[in-house]
């Protein structure tokens, strides 16, 4: 006669060993789905148009400058010899980078199977998307013959229109473009579970159609989730190498240059570290003011913004180990040309700029090391927006510090954006919000279908799962 065998009980840890829930106050699966799609339901409120609306009229000015810019010429501009990048380099290595963080946490993180990620990969992915379009209007028309742009797209090489296969400039068209169109069907293809949720809430005729095309005919079947999820994890796999090229072939524009202070082998993981720092800038400065306005706290919660903010420090403290080795080596090699380039920054008539940079990219991260910064929605806001200024003055020391005193005194000069560079930057705003505002109002902003596979019912073996949340939840209800 065999022997009973008592089972294991595992014990609970002590409460401040428990790891915070990813979903808190235990809500059920129909509750995710009411209150993500709620938010793209009824009628636009208020907030909604009074962003809106001016985000259009931004969007129309940026119309106008690019007009006159190609009908008048890229004079209107501020460059000039020898400055002849500016402000149109600058903002578009700035929107490129920002677009790093949706990809990171969509294609790296899913591999690396952190489940955090579930809340905000879709704002992340969308907020990718729209700033490679702002990124992609500076490289189209900097080259001044707007008309001449298809040169730049891989047709046959039959012409020899590729002269210099190797040259990084020609390698940005691919890395860009090939990062654009994954980052866009990785987009999709998360939405197509929640697209399918929608299309079953919908009392719109016209919404149903539209939700039902694009869901590709989901009905949740076992068959549908295999196939979903093995494209899902190809497409990651895919991306996941494009984090590291694409800013790292952007970095290369400089690098492979004979100039002081860019020819440097630090480049690619020194712009990949601040292109990931900047983006996660740039995702806390979105949702911590949409987690406020749709009352989103118990799907973003607080362990959320404190793991980005964790993010936030590690890369920021890369980036100032950079900018250290940066100086060191300058001053290590004993070239005049390095070491007056480095003193120029720190020194010369745009060392405001410099501070600027430093201030905001290496102090102010650090301010991360202690919890109440990272607790505080306030200071955290304000600290996200203060990395992203950084990190635009970082670009700016680079290319125009880089550019404005070359090795004859004779060509110095001193480099000022026109109006119409100002107002051009100004209305890339105006595209991305308008973008990001039309997907928040039409598109689920959190991915309902990943956000209910980590709430702890959705784990049976789960301490806090199974049947106990069950009865959790019958309490509250």
């Amino acid at each position: 006669m065999a022997a009973h065998v008592s089972p294991i009980t595992v014990p609970e840890p002590p409460r401040e060993l428990r790891r915070e829930p990813l979903v808190a106050n235990y809500h059920s699966f129909g509750w995710i789905s009411d209150r993500v799609s709620s938010l793209t339901e009824g009628k636009a409120p208020l907030w909604w148009w009074i962003l809106f609306i001016p985000s259009v009229l931004c969007l129309g000015m940026l119309l106008f400058m690019l007009g006159y810019q190609i009908s008048t010429g890229v004079g209107v501009w501020g460059n000039m010899h020898p400055v002849m990048w500016g402000w149109d380099i600058i903002n578009f290595v700035w929107w490129i980078g920002i677009g790093h963080a949706g990809t990171l946490i969509s294609a790296i993180l899913f591999l690396l199977r952190q489940k955090w990620r579930t809340a905000v990969n879709r704002a992340a992915e969308a907020m990718t998307i729209f700033a490679v379009m702002c990124a992609g209007i500076y490289p189209a028309l900097h080259v001044g013959r707007m008309w001449y742009d298809w040169w730049l797209f891989p047709l046959p090489n039959t012409y020899t229109m590729w002269p210099q296969f190797r040259s990084p400039l020609m390698w940005d068209v691919f890395a860009v473009s090939t990062y654009f169109t994954v980052s866009l069907l990785f987009w999709y293809m998360g939405l197509i579970p929640d697209l399918a949720v929608l299309r079953d809430r919908s009392k719109s005729k016209v919404r149903q159609f539209l939700y039902g095309l694009f869901s590709l005919g989901w009905t949740g079947s076992n068959r549908h989730w295999s196939n979903y999820e093995k494209a899902y994890l190809l497409l990651a796999g895919l991306s996941t190498p494009l984090v590291l090229s694409v800013h790292s072939i952007v970095s290369l524009d400089f690098s492979v240059s004979q100039l002081p202070g860019w020819h440097t082998t630090i480049f690619p993981p020194y712009f990949v570290a601040g292109a990931i720092f900047s983006g996660f800038g740039m995702v806390l400065t979105l949702l911590i003011p949409l987690r406020s306005i749709f009352k989103l706290q118990d799907l973003i919660t607080m362990r959320h913004i404190d793991i980005m903010c964790k993010v936030t420090l590690a890369t920021g403290t890369i980036v100032g180990y950079a900018y250290a080795m940066e100086f060191f080596i300058a001053w290590y090699s004993g070239n005049p040309s390095e070491r007056f380039h480095f003193m120029n920054r720190a020194l010369g008539p745009y060392w405001w700029g410099w501070m600027f940079m430093v201030g905001c990219n290496v102090l102010v991260p650090q301010l991360f090391w202690m919890k109440w910064f990272r607790q505080n929605l306030v200071a955290v806001f304000i600290l996200s927006i203060l990395v992203n200024i950084g990190m635009w003055f970082e670009r700016f020391v680079i290319i125009v510090i880089g550019l404005h005193r070359d090795f004859l005194p004779a060509n110095w000069g001193y480099y000022s954006p026109s109006p119409v560079d100002i107002l051009t930057y100004i209305g890339t705003f105006g595209l991305f919000f308008t973008m990001f505002l039309l997907f928040l109002r039409f598109l689920p902003m959190i991915a309902i279908s990943e956000v209910k596979g980590v709430i702890p019912q959705a784990d049976p073996h789960n301490p806090m799962g199974g049947a106990k949340t069950q009865e959790i939840i019958h309490d509250k209800e």
